[in-house]
C-alpha cells in the first residue's frame, strides 16, 4: 500500500468515526427534546399562578405544589451545600497533598464505584444512618445529608479532574518564588480550576433535584400544606409528589395533566439552578481572561 492510499484510508476511517459520533449525538439530542416536548405538550396547561403558589387540594386533584418547590429547593440547597466543600476539599487532598500510591488509587476506585451505586442504597443508608441511628427523623437534615454523599462521588471527580488540568508550571513558578505550598493552591490553583469545578456542581444540582428514592426514605412527606420551619422538619419535594401523584393516588387519571405540569416545574427549576451556575462560571473565567 502507497503513502497516498494509507493517507486516504486514514482520512476515511475518521469520517466514519466522526460521522457515528455526530450521528450519536443527533439522537440522544432528539431523544432529549422529544421527551421535553412531550412532557411540555402535556403539562404547560395546567401550569398557571396558583399552581406554583398554592399547596395541594381535594386529594391533590386541584390545588397547586408549592410546598413541593420549596421543599426541593431546600434540599438541593442542603445537599449542594453539604457536598460542594467536602468535594473539594478531598480532591485537593488527593491531587495536592496524597502520596500517589495503593492506597490513593483504592479510595479512587471506590469513589468510582460509589458514583455508580443506585440510589435507592443511599437512601437506605440515610434511614438506617440519619433517620434512625443519629434520630434525625424524616427531615431536611437528614435528605439534605443523604443527597450530599449520593453527588459527592461526582463533585470529587469532577474536581480532581479540574485541579489535574491545571498545569503543573503554575505550581512550580509560585513555589519557585517561595510561596508557601497552601497559598500557592488558595491563590494560584483553585481559582484556575474553579470554573471545571462549578461543572461538577452543576451535574451534582441536576441529580440532587430529580432523585426520589434517598428522599422517599429520609425527608418526603405524602401531603403537607405547612412549609417547613426547621431543618428537622419534612417536606414535599417534586420528584416524590410525581411519583405520588402517578402511582398512589385516587384519582390517577384525573392527575395525569398536573403530573406533567409538575414534572415539567422541576425540569425548569433544575435548569434555572444550572443556569444560575453557568452565568457564575462564565463570570470567573472572564474575570480570569482580564
Amino acid at each position: 500500500m502507497t503513502m497516498q492510499s494509507y493517507m486516504r484510508w486514514r482520512y476515511f476511517k475518521q469520517r466514519i468515526f466522526f460521522g457515528v459520533v455526530s450521528l450519536s449525538a443527533l439522537v440522544i439530542t432528539l431523544v432529549l427534546l422529544g421527551i421535553l416536548a412531550y412532557v411540555f405538550i402535556h403539562g404547560f396547561r395546567a401550569v398557571t399562578w396558583d399552581f406554583l403558589t398554592l399547596p395541594p387540594t381535594d386529594s391533590m386533584t386541584k390545588g397547586g405544589i408549592m410546598p413541593a418547590i420549596v421543599g426541593t429547593l431546600y434540599l438541593t440547597v442542603g445537599a449542594i451545600s453539604i457536598a460542594l466543600p467536602l468535594g473539594i476539599v478531598s480532591a485537593v487532598y488527593l491531587t495536592e497533598y496524597a502520596k500517589q500510591g495503593r492506597m490513593i488509587r483504592m479510595i479512587r476506585v471506590g469513589v468510582n464505584c460509589l458514583a455508580g451505586v443506585p440510589s435507592v442504597v443511599f437512601g437506605l443508608f440515610g434511614l438506617g444512618f440519619f433517620v434512625v441511628f443519629l434520630k434525625f427523623g424524616s427531615s431536611i437534615l437528614a435528605g439534605s445529608l443523604t443527597l450530599g454523599i449520593l453527588i459527592l462521588p461526582t463533585i470529587i471527580g469532577a474536581s480532581e479532574e479540574a485541579l489535574k488540568s491545571v498545569p503543573q508550571t503554575f505550581r512550580e513558578a509560585s513555589l519557585a518564588l517561595g510561596v508557601s505550598k497552601w497559598n500557592t493552591i488558595s491563590r494560584i490553583v483553585m481559582p484556575s480550576a474553579l470554573p471545571s469545578i462549578l461543572t461538577g456542581a452543576i451535574l451534582g444540582v441536576g441529580r440532587a433535584a430529580g432523585e426520589t428514592a434517598p428522599i422517599m426514605f429520609t425527608a418526603a412527606a405524602f401531603f403537607t400544606a405547612v412549609l417547613p420551619r426547621s431543618i428537622f422538619d419534612e417536606v414535599m419535594a417534586l420528584p416524590y409528589h410525581i411519583y405520588v401523584l402517578a402511582t398512589a393516588g385516587a384519582n390517577i387519571e384525573q392527575t395525569r395533566p398536573l403530573q406533567f405540569a409538575t414534572a415539567l416545574v422541576l425540569v425548569a427549576l433544575v435548569l434555572g439552578i444550572d443556569l444560575i451556575a453557568i452565568v457564575i462560571r462564565s463570570a470567573i473565567r472572564r474575570k480570569k481572561r482580564w
